[in-house]
């Protein structure tokens, strides 16, 4: 199983080792599942880490050797993306996890997500990271 995480779950799980993000990255070492993320996506991690917590750096560079980062999307899904609508900025993200066909695309973006929380699209599975962590304990 693959695992797509936002960047926004990257920065939450460097931010704090005691969270729900943070438990994901434990049971992917444990090898419960794949984890993977764009470029683009850690870079906004990166930004974020630096702007907002620039003591968690060392964290955010620890977890990402965990996760295969994947190539960025073709045009046509940054397209598609932007159509059910996402942001220029969200758009790629989501893109590059619908190309691969991850699993699971795991954001706690609810405010450009939230819409799009629970349903399948493309075959990607779009959730919240407490409800990914209760699906993969499930498994």
């Amino acid at each position: 199983m693959k695992l797509f995480f936002d960047a926004n779950v990257i920065f939450t799980a460097a931010h704090s080792a005691q969270g729900i993000s943070r438990g994901l990255f434990r049971l992917a070492a444990a090898g419960q599942f794949t984890l993977c993320t764009s470029a683009f996506a850690y870079e906004g991690a990166v930004r974020n880490i630096q702007k907002k917590a620039p003591d968690k750096l060392a964290d955010l560079t620890m977890l990402i050797q965990q996760m295969v980062i994947l190539p960025e999307p073709h045009p046509q899904w940054v397209i598609w993306a932007e159509r059910l609508p996402l942001a220029g900025k969200d758009a790629p993200v989501l893109a590059s996890a619908i190309q691969v066909k991850v699993d699971i695309f795991v954001t706690g973006d609810r405010r450009y997500f939230g819409h799009l929380f629970s349903q399948v699209l493309e075959g990607v599975k779009i959730m919240t990271p407490d409800d990914a962590l209760e699906t993969v304990i499930l498994l």
